[in-house]
């Protein structure tokens, strides 16, 4: 590889939310979607750069924004977005997601989600006085959709918008486009409008499990939908705050727009319009397909780790996302106790799964695989102790 992934980063001290919140230095934290890699070096140049001149005023958004977002989609995902003018660029997906929501809705009408999710999900409709409707997905050897619920679901008319999370965090599903068709098609059969969540999207593993953009599915799709987009996770700069929302429909872009004036996240800062640049480029694209490379390697280690030492507990395949979905519920525990032992006896944090719904969360676990590999093989090794140890082994 060129990149050197194995590096190690050394976060404690520098007011990071995944290292500095543990108060404990001996816990290995695999909990929070943030990675411990040393950002593209291109982007960190271009940074570099822009520092240097001095004066971080207030800043506007060039053609150069768009069109290397354009171009990127274009060429990765073949994804043809039209134009500058669909764009909506704010902080960061969850101010998207939430402004959209605002925009779509009136308080009291219903939001459907695919549980379990992201949690930010909840609180973004919840905020703006929605209700939270869940059709919960099917947790086997797979994941897949329960068609009737997701169906009956959507023919109720206070149902107005659908939040889909492609590819899916946490479950690590990267849906098909077989499986966005159907469900775009029952949204639209029943007049419910789509806010699509794709800040994962650089995230997939196989060429046989492509992401699809929702959006790119046709046009139908593209006028009844909002797509959220961001490299932070990609390229580990979300501290630099920096989203795209893509929306064809200029009425429903009008009220996004009007929503994010509302909630003030209008603004941008010049660090993320450089670093966005940088990063959909060549180089960029040249580092995130080593990253993916070597997150999956971590994924078949700790995989094969607990396959190996641990087969009560089930790992979902991964498909997308550097967040492993592991079922722990032969362990007899509820996940809030298993997480509580593997804080205190294991020193190792990962998520429970309750956090991305309360029922289809239950027996689950969250564990963060992107940071370097020797740190994946000794959390994990933790985490199969202190399983074990419940066991009697």
């Amino acid at each position: 590889m060129k990149y050197n992934f194995d590096k190690h980063i050394d976060r404690r001290g520098t007011n990071c939310v995944k290292w500095d919140e543990l108060t404990d230095s001996e816990i290995i934290p695999m909990w929070v979607a943030d990675m411990d890699f040393e950002t593209a070096p291109c982007i960190s140049k271009a940074l570099k750069e822009r520092i240097e001149h001095g004066c971080y005023g207030y800043t506007f958004v060039p053609d150069s924004f768009y069109n290397a977002t354009i171009d990127w989609f274009a060429h990765r995902h073949n994804w043809r977005i039209s134009g500058k003018e669909t764009f909506i660029y704010t902080s960061g997906v969850v101010p998207a997601l939430s402004a959209i929501i605002k925009a779509m809705t009136n308080e009291g009408d219903k939001v459907l989600i695919q549980t379990p999710v992201y949690n930010c999900f909840f609180s973004s409709i919840r905020n703006n006085g929605c209700e939270v409707v869940e059709n919960p997905l099917l947790q086997g050897e797979t994941v897949g959709i329960d068609w009737a619920d997701f169906e009956r679901k959507c023919q109720d008319p206070k149902v107005k918008v659908f939040v889909l999370c492609n590819p899916h965090n946490p479950v690590g599903r990267v849906w098909t486009k077989d499986e966005l068709k159907r469900m775009g098609d029952i949204c639209l059969k029943n007049g419910v409008m789509v806010i699509s969540d794709e800040i994962h999207c650089e995230f997939v593993y196989s060429k046989e499990k492509p992401y699809t953009p929702y959006a790119s599915i046709s046009e139908d799709f593209a006028q009844h939908c909002a797509v959220c987009v961001s490299p932070s996770k990609a390229y580990n700069i979300a501290g630099l705050q920096i989203a795209n929302i893509i929306a064809e429909n200029s009425e429903l872009r009008a009220k996004i727009d009007r929503a994010i004036n509302v909630n003030e996240v209008c603004d941008v800062n010049p660090f993320g319009v450089i670093a966005l640049q940088a990063a959909y480029s060549k180089e960029g694209e040249e580092w995130l397909d080593e990253l993916c490379e070597y997150i999956h390697g971590n994924y078949i280690l700790a995989k094969s780790m607990v396959e190996r030492k641990l087969p009560e507990v089930r790992i979902t395949p991964l498909e997308g996302t550097y967040l492993m979905w592991a079922d722990v519920k032969a362990l007899g525990l509820k996940v809030g106790e298993l997480c509580d032992k593997l804080q205190n006896e294991g020193k190792v944090y990962v998520n429970p799964g309750t956090m991305y719904g309360e029922k289809t969360g239950e027996g689950y676990i969250r564990i963060n695989l992107a940071t370097r590999r020797s740190l994946v093989e000794e959390g994990m090794r933790r985490l199969i102790r202190v399983c074990c140890q419940h066991l009697g082994r």
